[in-house]
């Protein structure tokens, strides 16, 4: 099916792709090995012992160098688009492709070094991929706008905002949850101390992980 897509939708379309089993597959291991509770654990908790780490590992580093082709070709056409139109500062461009580019750093660092293993470096890969992730999807959508109606639909463009706003909105109390749980551990169980915390804090964040997937799912029309 890939194949059959014309210019280079299959890019976004791998990427949505091979990210969404990203997390499926670690996640399915860790909870048929007992490593994880299946109730909403962290991402980072489905990734960090083996063998799940290793497949974890893997495929978000491969994730993160897709994430990094797609967003260069976003560069590429919408300075393509420019070039008649435009609708867009070359610089303004430019700047949400380097923020892009922070957040697939990001996600390396967050596949490299695992949760427990080094903790601090885990915990600012994770920061950085999902706060530069935020900062680049809004970027988009507000890029979008400027190129309607010529190059995007409105209602494309609505869609995009929407998930944009949403995975801003879940981006602050992850943040705010996570800072609360005094300890660190993968094996949570309801009714531990700052279980609630964990788990508010673990749906935002796959809220706005998936948001990711989402909005790139956009891409694919553009990308024809």
């Amino acid at each position: 099916m890939l194949c059959c897509m014309p210019g280079v939708a299959f890019v976004p379309a791998l990427l949505v792709g091979w990210s969404s089993a990203a997390f499926i597959i670690s996640y399915a291991i860790a909870v048929l090995e007992g490593h994880v509770e299946p109730l909403v654990p962290y991402i980072s908790d489905t990734g960090t012992k083996p063998p799940e780490s290793g497949v974890f590992g893997f495929m978000i580093n491969i994730s993160a160098l897709l994430g990094v082709i797609t967003m260069y070709i976003r560069y590429l056409l919408i300075e393509k688009q420019n070039e008649s139109s435009h609708f867009v500062r070359s610089s303004c461009n430019m700047f949400s492709l380097c923020i892009g580019l922070m957040g697939c750093i990001g996600m390396g660092i967050v596949a490299t070094f695992q949760e427990l293993a080094v903790p601090s470096v885990h915990d600012i890969g994770a920061l950085v991929a999902f706060g530069s992730g935020v900062v680049y999807i809004t970027l988009q959508s507000i890029i979008s706008y400027k190129s309607c109606p010529q190059w995007n639909t409105y209602f494309v463009c609505h869609i995009r905002m929407a998930i944009s706003a949403i995975s801003c909105i879940a981006f602050i109390p992850m943040i705010v949850f996570a800072s609360r749980i005094s300890m660190r551990k993968i094996d949570w169980t309801p009714g531990e101390k700052d279980y609630t915390y964990h788990f508010l804090s673990a749906i935002c964040e796959w809220t706005v992980a998936f948001g990711f997937i989402f909005f790139f799912l956009t891409f694919i029309r553009d990308f024809q």
